[in-house]
């Protein structure tokens, strides 16, 4: 199994040209029809936010424009996994990510519909890079075809939707087919969405793959910092202790040290 340092790499390898042929080949257009911004049944949104990409949306949470003032906790809130309820319902516990923060109907508090029904996001210019690629993943050359030993796979993170389609990315000098998760370049994979399979432009094409890029090796780049700036505590009963790049914080974003 790599490293982190080597799948890191790895990402930095992708090429954009390849990221952008898999995505024509599948093909995408936004319909707007705001799924991948709600919540999926009884589970609430769920999109991974990097801190400074929290930092971007406070910019537009209360209408207050970039460097306003804004409650970390109307932008992110800890990423649910690893924490417990407590008998009077709060959260506590360690985790090692933060969301953007959702409505009281599960949706992602920047979604907005209009009178018609169609979804807009209010932040979108700074919306996270998870956002930018949906709902597009993929898989690193090396965990292509086996899982890591934790069952998961390596590269982007796994957004909410099932992956429905596939395409190999070449490996030197090879093509690869649709559909074949054994190519050793790695694999784009598309997830549930009503946009799959509508004609992108190229341009679009290889601006989604330089993001799906930056998000592979960016996740990455997190990844390592957290482990390295990693100590664990011993939360107190109803505290919750989110683990992230910059250290360990509070549920408002402030260190845990302050």
């Amino acid at each position: 199994m790599q490293s982190l340092e080597d799948e890191l790499e790895t990402a930095r390898q992708l090429a954009i040209d390849d990221l952008a042929d898999a995505i024509e080949s599948i093909g995408f257009e936004c319909t707007r029809c705001g799924a991948c911004c709600r919540g999926l049944g009884e589970e609430e949104h769920t999109a991974t936010v990097f801190p400074d990409e929290v930092r971007e949306l406070g910019g537009n949470e209360g209408g207050e424009g970039d460097g306003g003032e804004y409650d970390w906790r109307d932008v992110a809130r800890p990423m649910p996994y690893g924490l417990s309820e407590t008998e009077d319902g709060t959260l506590e516990g360690e985790t090692f990510e933060w969301a953007v923060q959702t409505d009281d109907c599960g949706d992602c508090v920047f979604y907005e519909e209009d009178d018609d029904g169609t979804g807009a996001c209010v932040a979108h210019d700074d919306r996270p890079l998870i956002c930018r690629t949906y709902p597009f993943s993929v898989v690193l050359a090396d965990e292509a075809s086996e899982g890591s030993s934790d069952g998961t796979l390596a590269g982007t993170s796994q957004p909410m939707g099932e992956a429905v389609d596939s395409v190999a990315l070449p490996t030197h000098g090879d093509t690869g087919d649709a559909g074949d998760t054994g190519d050793e370049g790695g694999v784009v994979r598309a997830h549930e969405c009503e946009g799959l399979g509508r004609e992108i432009s190229r341009e679009d094409a290889e601006d989604l793959a330089r993001s799906l890029k930056e998000r592979a090796v960016r996740e990455l780049e997190e990844a390592i910092a957290v482990r390295d700036n990693y100590t664990p505590v011993a939360p107190d009963a109803g505290d919750v202790v989110v683990h992230d790049s910059e250290g360990q914080k509070r549920l408002d974003g402030t260190p845990l040290e302050e």
